[in-house]
């Protein structure tokens, strides 16, 4: 592996529902330190691509490379291990509990018991890791005890962020995080993505909102009925261009090497 090695790379990904062609040798490819916008018309395959990446579905051909090295995604675990992580667009918390259990939620710490028995929730320990990764990537909560569920979007945005990041390692997936945003919460999202990349973990970023995606986002690869049409980087990406490439109107000219 060298510096220049993408840490994730996919090639070939088919996926079929019965006789409906999602991916129809489907390609994506991440580099180390960058925002990746993952962006297609409705029926594109986008879906589908974060499925796969997030082991949710697994392909019926292709092949996906971490550091360069072949992998399979046979589970929503698998890609954990890789220190992949998924920001779901329902954010997949739980309302009940508060921003530190739900950082944690299916990786509690535990103190340890007595006699080697199973101890009790380290709570305190669990909180000060949620406050270090709030701090980190600027998430303002006004009451770190209260219920999720009593928080603004934007602050459950911030919340299911700061857990994919406090696990993940090479990459985060965020599929459509500013989807029912206002203006000021979607500016906050944008700060969070641009604090991922600096902690030196990768984004990928599928969404609708191209005025979002074209200020965040170094590269911009376009899906068309299951396939990479186009790549883009932020200098040459237009509105004009993008949604050319998106509807098929730009034809061949864009299509990536």
């Amino acid at each position: 592996m060298t510096s220049d090695t993408p840490i994730l790379r996919l090639s070939g990904i088919t996926k079929s529902y019965g006789t409906v062609r999602a991916l129809r040798g489907a390609e994506m490819t991440v580099n180390r330190n960058e925002v990746v916008a993952l962006v297609g018309d409705n029926g594109a395959g986008k879906s589908t691509m974060i499925k796969v990446i997030s082991g949710v579905i697994q392909p019926d051909a292709g092949r996906i490379e971490v550091d360069g090295q072949p992998v399979a995604f046979s589970s929503p675990l698998a890609p954990r291990r890789y220190g992949i992580e998924t920001v779901y667009q329902d954010l997949a918390l739980a309302p009940d509990l508060d921003p530190a259990a739900n950082l944690y939620l299916g990786r509690e710490v535990m103190r340890p018991g007595l006699l080697g028995m199973l101890g009790m929730l380290d709570k305190p320990r669990m909180r000060a890791g949620a406050d270090e990764a709030f701090g980190r990537l600027s998430v303002g909560l006004q009451d770190t005890r209260s219920r999720v569920g009593t928080m603004s979007g934007g602050q459950r945005q911030g919340i299911a962020v700061a857990r994919a990041v406090l696990w993940a390692s090479r990459l985060v997936l965020m599929d459509e995080p500013t989807a029912a945003l206002g203006v000021v919460q979607t500016g906050r999202v944008k700060a969070l993505i641009e604090s991922v990349r600096e902690q030196g973990v990768s984004v990928i970023l599928v969404s609708h909102n191209l005025p979002f995606v074209f200020e965040v986002a170094d590269r911009i690869e376009v899906l068309r009925l299951g396939q990479r049409v186009a790549v883009f980087n932020r200098a040459e990406a237009t509105a004009e261009r993008v949604l050319g490439a998106m509807t098929g109107a730009l034809g061949a000219a864009t299509a990536p090497e």
